[in-house]
């Protein structure tokens, strides 16, 4: 062991000496034996190569070495205080932080658990960052990112980490997705490979995992679908199809969520994604990491038992998930009762 380490019950016990001008009444109040005490107050001594106490008198009183040492100590000792303190606080998990890594597409999917994660736990602070999903392996690697939601084909052929553990949250199916003035806008059946190749898409760029998977997908199937636009941003490529010139291909899910995008079935038919939570394998877990796994946990189940369905409103998953009718404190599943919606003349019905 360091002989130059310096532990803080010999502080402790110098401050209660100092206090008590004894070390008999000292060592009463800390429950300890008079030879111990005295022994660790000469150890420190030695260690710091210096006298602190003046022993000669009646009561033993501090030197000047003595004045100036305990003048930090006690500040030392405080700031061990308040570090004992906020670590009981990020157990309770009235202090931390968060640090979560996101493709544009699980960003999105997931935002609902981020905002039930913040009303359960408002003190903890979660910072997002919006990467391509190899990246965010490398972030978790090098400890940018304390945990990534990864967005992952189910018949993918890419080895995953040997270094990241990942636990699936729940399962989304891909679909074409158009605007409401797009010439397929009407379209209720799926469309055929031949009529995909005649379409114009605007896509992620090939930094991205959907875009592999699509790019891997149409190579499988021969397709050959003419890319007439690529982006980084998921809310361009909404917008531009929303305009209605050009279709993409996204997550069911994300399609009937927004107003004026219909999607479409594709045969042969994309291969579904999962939705992961993912974290450095052996890493430690903060308090703060360990509930927000928890948390999505129970999310996953209530929203597995939600279903999506086809309408130019915000589809009801979005809806329920993100207006509390998910009280994960409750454990309760939102009621299925469909909603009531209003149609472009703005009567009201039942979808």
């Amino acid at each position: 062991m360091d002989r130059n380490i310096i532990f803080p019950r010999s502080i402790r016990y110098l401050l209660a000496v100092a206090e008590h001008h004894s070390f008999t009444r000292a060592a009463e109040v800390l429950y300890v034996s008079q030879p111990t005490l005295s022994q660790q107050i000469k150890q420190l001594e030695d260690l710091l190569e210096v006298q602190l106490l003046d022993r000669s008198g009646r009561n033993v009183r501090l030197t000047a070495a003595g004045e100036v040492y305990l003048h930090y100590a006690r500040r030392a000792m405080g700031e061990l205080d308040v570090a004992k303190r906020a670590i009981h606080e990020l157990q309770d998990l009235s202090r931390g932080s968060l640090r979560l890594g996101m493709t544009p597409i699980t960003d999105f999917l997931a935002t609902p658990l981020l905002d039930q994660f913040n009303a359960r736990h408002p003190s903890i602070t979660v910072s997002t960052f919006e990467m391509p999903q190899n990246d965010i392996v490398s972030a978790l690697a090098e400890d940018r990112v304390d945990m990534g939601i990864a967005f992952s084909s189910t018949l993918t052929t890419e080895e995953s980490s040997d270094d990241v553990d990942s636990h699936i949250l729940f399962v989304e199916t891909l679909k074409l997705a158009v605007g409401k003035d797009h010439p397929l806008a009407n379209q209720q059946g799926p469309l055929s490979k031949h009529a995909l190749e005649q379409e114009p898409l605007v896509l992620f760029n090939t930094d991205y995992a959907l875009r592999r998977h699509i790019d891997r997908y149409c190579l499988e199937h021969a397709i050959m679908p003419p890319v007439s636009m690529e982006a980084t941003s998921l809310s361009v490529i909404i917008e531009i199809v929303r305009l209605g010139r050009l279709a993409t291909i996204l997550p069911e899910t994300i399609a009937c969520a927004q107003h004026g995008l219909h999607s479409i079935d594709l045969l042969p038919e994309l291969p579904r994604h999962t939705i992961s939570l993912i974290c450095r394998k052996g890493a430690y877990k903060s308090p703060a990491c360990k509930a927000f796994s928890e948390l999505a946990a129970e999310w996953t189940t209530v929203r597995c038992k939600l279903k999506t369905c086809h309408r130019f409103r915000p589809c009801p998953l979005t809806d329920k998930c993100s207006h509390s009718e998910f009280r994960p404190d409750q454990g309760k599943v939102p009621d299925a009762t469909p909603a009531v919606v209003s149609d472009d003349r703005g009567s009201s019905r039942r979808p």
